[in-house]
């Protein structure tokens, strides 16, 4: 039986930081692993489980710039590239080999609205190798000791952006259509939230259940570097002078209210039983009912919910079995 896609009520809301979720939540004797955990949301994430007990490893294709980040954190740093699957496999097999049980995963890193149409050396499209596929790979790989946790989240980090595009399964890394920057993010953010609803429906019988959730718009992470200044300032999600504008309502916070949706997710006991749904502003987000035919970044910080396309069961099969083709499975 599907989870509802609907809000639980939970008590916490747009401005909610992560210390307020995590009080009372001891994680001793867990362990996780954040992606993207040297900087912006994963950093804080990665932050908040190591303060409430877990052991936490932080994979980094970056190794310098991930011990300078995480300094005086105790997290553990591995290195890890997400656009190169020999990375993720060597990664993998040496936390399989070394750790018998997963509680956590956390797959926070991403890049956006990268300006020109890149390629990895397969030919894929950079934001879907990377934000997709990359975290595809490595949650497969790492399922037996996922499934040995007897009780494991992983948590997809998407976006509101998911609203830009759907997944094209005919033709993910524009070879056949024009490229658009926040249509390839927006393609692999949908892609994030279909993972997480196809992951949990496999998964559930073994204990592992799956989130996906949007964290807001936070203008300091160095995510959305890519997009110029003066369409983030018409956005209204910094001001004249570049400094971030802080409004919790219209999705604009700080990186600690930012990264409390996918802490909750990974951790809260009101979300035991319950997967494969999409999450906002510390709850169970709503199903968008109609998705206006043109989106742009002020737009997109005034709305809520997802779009029913990007929780569709069999669109997120579909996408399961395509991403074993890509990588040869």
């Amino acid at each position: 039986m599907l989870t509802p896609q609907q809000p639980l009520g939970s008590g916490f809301g747009a401005a909610t930081t992560t210390d307020e979720v995590m009080t009372g939540i001891d994680l001793s004797g867990k362990t996780a692993i954040v992606t993207g955990g040297y900087s912006g949301l994963g950093r804080e994430t990665a932050r908040v489980l190591r303060a409430a007990g877990a052991r936490v490893i932080v994979p980094a294709r970056d190794l310098s710039r991930a011990r300078e980040a995480l300094a005086g954190m105790d997290v553990e740093i591995a290195p890890m590239d997400l656009l190169d699957p020999t990375s993720i496999d060597a990664f993998a097999a040496s936390f399989l080999e070394s750790t018998p049980a997963l509680h956590i995963l956390v797959n926070s890193a991403a890049i956006m609205a990268v300006p020109e149409l890149t390629r990895d050396a397969r030919g894929y499209e950079y934001q879907f190798a990377t934000n997709h596929l990359g975290h595809f790979q490595l949650t497969t790989r790492l399922l037996p000791t996922l499934r040995n946790a007897n009780g494991a989240r992983v948590v997809s980090v998407s976006s509101i952006g998911h609203r830009y595009s759907p997944v094209f399964l005919d033709d993910p890394h524009f070879e056949h259509r024009q490229y658009i920057p926040l249509a390839g993010y927006g393609q692999s953010k949908t892609a994030n939230i279909l993972f997480a609803v196809a992951l949990d429906q496999r998964e559930k019988a073994h204990g592992v259940r799956a989130f996906s959730l949007h964290p807001g718009a936070i203008a300091d992470t160095g995510l959305g570097k890519y997009i110029p200044l003066e369409h983030r300032v018409a956005a209204g999600v910094i001001d004249e002078q570049g400094k971030p504008v802080r409004d919790p309502a219209r999705q604009l916070k700080t990186i600690g209210q930012g990264a409390a949706t996918q802490v909750w997710c990974a951790t809260s006991q009101q979300l035991n039983s319950l997967g494969g749904v999409y999450c906002e502003n510390v709850d169970v987000a709503p199903v968008m009912k109609e998705q206006p035919e043109k989106i742009d970044m002020a737009d997109a910080m005034r709305l809520t919910g997802v779009v029913p396309y990007a929780i569709d069961p069999a669109s997120a099969d579909d996408l399961w079995e395509l991403s074993e083709r890509l990588l040869n499975w």
